[in-house]
């Protein structure tokens, strides 16, 4: 990393530098390490749009692919978290200044700021998702992937102005970056892992890990928030993959269920904090829904359950989640050990069981059939039972 350039051209000057740094330790030493509250509003925010094509693949566009997958993960909240807002900074091709993708959140006293991106670089090799935090640039690459995206603010008039006389293009200018931890570090760190986590298991995108970098719009967002780079447009296989509304859903799949256990576990404990123990956030009982017993498979006849679950290893589950899932059973295919519950001569009861086991948070479930201990596939399973 360059030092303090003393060109004049360099926009911000080292008593400036000086000034917001012991700004910004007063600021955060007088904010106390408290967990957050309940997580009731989260801002979705899809990166560039309009006039500001973001990263351009030979032939799809950043702002396309981030506006469908925040669009999808969004609506995912909301068919699933209850009583949560989402906040979008924006629904449409248009273009939206980085400040004020921040002031909507802050405006909105949101609970959670989510940035959706894509990757590029000028080498086609590199591939795999990666997350953001707020904090240093580590490396090199990091601080460019971060001029990349704090580069949408060249397209504004009076950048210098609205931006502190901010320039994306300086490197120099980027120091500021090296003095600012967001006092939501834990946080953000949480969510970014879950999100790494989640893309890993859900999509065919490979797992680049979480970083820090200095981005404009993490920097002037006051909640915990992450920037998600999913994938490289620059690499073929990858914007192969980034374009198709299969693997866009698969992405946003993997957002919410990040999202979706990092409120579970903050609401919870800010319940528990508050003594209300009687009210904390609960998933609801399988059997309080499932189909009556009369409709368990008989053993000769084909059976439908509900994969929720695949491990390399064969394990006992145990714990509340499996608790509360009826008949678990495992069977070994395609090299994995993979997990059931319920099983039913129905396939409709199949469904029904279904759309329970993914409130309860298991998001990919879904039916498989046998004949005999054997798995057969669910279309040849209903042509046999006649369904």
């Amino acid at each position: 990393m360059k030092g303090i350039s003393n060109n004049p051209t360099t926009y911000i000057s080292i008593p400036t530098t000086l000034i917001l740094l012991f700004f910004l330790l007063f600021t955060f030493l007088s904010i106390d390490s408290q967990s957050q509250n309940l997580v009731n509003k989260i801002v979705i925010d899809a990166g560039h749009g309009g006039k500001d094509p973001g990263a351009v693949g030979k032939s799809s566009k950043e702002k396309d692919i981030v506006l469908a997958v925040a669009l999808k993960t969004g609506k995912l909240i909301e068919a699933n978290l209850e009583k949560t807002e989402v906040i979008y900074t924006r629904k449409s091709d248009v273009f939206i200044p980085l400040n004020t993708r921040a002031t909507i959140a802050n405006t909105s006293k949101a609970d959670l700021f989510v940035s959706i991106h894509c990757n590029s670089n000028t080498n086609s090799l590199p591939k795999g998702s990666e997350t953001y935090v707020m904090g240093m640039h580590k490396s090199e690459d990091n601080l460019q992937v971060a001029m990349l995206e704090n580069s949408a603010i060249l397209l504004e008039d009076d950048y210098k102005v609205n931006y502190e006389g901010f320039d994306p293009s300086s490197t120099e200018n980027h120091i500021i970056f090296n003095f600012f931890q967001n006092s939501f570090q834990t946080q953000n760190i949480e969510i970014a892992t879950a999100v790494q986590s989640e893309l890993k298991q859900k999509t065919i995108l490979g797992n680049r890990g979480v970083k820090q970098a200095g981005f404009w719009v993490l920097y002037k967002t006051a909640m915990p928030g992450i920037l998600i780079e999913l994938g490289f447009l620059s690499n073929a296989e990858e914007e192969a993959y980034l374009k198709t509304e299969s693997g866009q859903e698969q992405m946003a799949n993997a957002i919410f269920s990040a999202i979706q256990a990092y409120k579970n576990k903050h609401d919870n404990l800010e319940l528990q904090k508050a003594g209300i123990k009687t009210k904390t956030i609960q998933k609801p009982k399988i059997a309080e829904t499932t189909p009556p017993i009369g409709t368990e498979a008989s053993p000769n006849k084909v059976s439908y359950r509900i994969q929720f679950l695949s491990l390399p290893t064969e394990q006992k589950l145990t714990g509340n989640k499996y608790a509360e899932l009826p008949k678990i059973q495992s069977y070994f295919y395609q090299g994995a050990y993979r997990y059931t519950c319920g099983d039913f001569s129905l396939y409709t009861d199949a469904v029904a069981l279904q759309n329970q086991v993914r409130k309860l948070g298991f998001t990919d479930a879904f039916v498989v059939a046998f004949f005999k201990d054997t798995r057969i596939s669910v279309a040849e399973a209903r042509k046999q039972s006649g369904q």
